[in-house]
């Protein structure tokens, strides 16, 4: 079911019309929204969490999220906001039961190249070891994607001592496909992405003209070594119906952060949060680097300035795991939830509601 163009340039222009101004407000503290309007229940409540990676392994789900904190850093506009200094991994057995917290996985302080703001992470398993890779400021402040590997799904994790050479922005995730693993990373704004436009890293904002194709999620299969790349990270090209890439202008369609790889009935999927628009968007392709096509929206605007998301299937059902503010108001104090995802039989995704009339 694709999600009606005009309504998503109406919250275009609601939610657009000045950015910083909605972000920067949505930081602020405000009185959480009844626990009746939300479709789902956060799945814990004693630590902030967001971002969730969902795998499975061995017959048991695994959930690797960020972990909010609130450190009172003002809003700048490239998410300051969000000091996160650690990770929690936690595992269910079954989606309705408990969850289990592990504890601290990895801490910033045991990461020798990073300065602070361990953002979004996701994990992978070869041949019995676990890896966690995650995006973190180096002490130039730039972002670069580092990786973590361990024994145990839950950790602790051991980070190597420099980040995956080549890599930088934020939001990694990991596909395996065919005994094959790919690094997605990617992010605007405070993920830095626009400021590699050259190729090198540039310390001032460059964006794309409106009419110009919007910057999209870079990819580069990993090495078997799981630490480094076997090639250069490329664009994930996503284009229109009519095989025309998204535009910059086009802010209800186009990338912001938050890539994620996934595949069903032999079809590549990529979704993603579209930023200001506050979608989880998705688009398909027949091979694993693209191009992909924009195919609709997979969630609608959450709570909160942020949208984030995995997608998995468990015991024979496929889930999405995404975030929202319910707990607090605040876009920077998160909790991450869970829902069912179903498919239509031309393979295209059912919206989701997050919220209630």
């Amino acid at each position: 079911m694709r999600y009606p163009l005009l309504m998503a340039s109406t919250v275009l222009a609601l939610l657009t019309a000045c950015h910083e101004r909605t972000e920067t407000a949505a930081a602020q503290p405000s009185a959480p929204a009844p626990a009746s309007k939300f479709v789902d229940a956060p799945l814990v409540t004693d630590l902030y969490t967001a971002d969730p990676s969902a795998h499975v392994f061995d017959g048991r789900l695994w959930i690797y999220p960020s972990h909010d904190i609130e450190s009172n850093i003002a809003s700048d506009g490239q998410g300051a906001q969000f000091d996160m200094r650690d990770y929690h991994v936690y595992s269910m057995d079954r989606i309705d039961g408990p969850v289990t917290d592990h504890g601290v996985a990895l801490d910033l302080k045991d990461i020798p190249w990073a300065s602070r703001q361990l953002w979004a992470p996701d994990a992978a398993r070869k041949d019995g070891t676990y890896y966690l890779y995650f995006p973190a400021k180096d002490h130039d402040g730039v972002f670069r994607i580092g990786v973590a590997s361990s024994t145990r799904p839950e950790g602790p994790f051991k980070a190597q001592p420099e980040p995956i050479a080549g890599t930088y922005s934020m939001d990694p995730s990991v596909f395996e496909d065919d005994g094959h693993y790919y690094l997605i990373l990617g992010g605007l704004r405070g993920g830095q992405l626009q400021r590699w436009a050259t190729g090198t890293y540039q310390a001032e904002d460059t964006f794309p003209e409106d009419s110009a194709p919007a910057l999209v999620p870079k990819m580069a299969r990993l090495n078997d070594d799981m630490t480094s790349l076997a090639e250069d990270l490329r664009p994930v090209v996503i284009q229109d119906e009519q095989g025309k890439p998204l535009t910059a202008g086009d802010k209800a369609r186009a990338f912001f952060e938050a890539a994620w790889l996934h595949k069903y009935d032999g079809k590549y999927y990529l979704s993603y949060s579209t930023g200001d628009t506050h979608f989880i968007a998705y688009a398909m392709a027949d091979s694993v680097y693209g191009p992909y096509t924009y195919r609709g929206v997979i969630l609608k605007p959450v709570v909160g300035w942020t949208t984030h998301h995995s997608i998995v299937e468990f015991n024979g059902q496929w889930y999405l795991f995404y975030h929202d503010a319910q707990l607090t108001g605040k876009t920077h104090l998160r909790n991450m939830k869970v829902t069912t995802l179903h498919y239509n039989d031309d393979g295209t995704i059912q919206t989701i509601e997050p919220m209630r009339p």
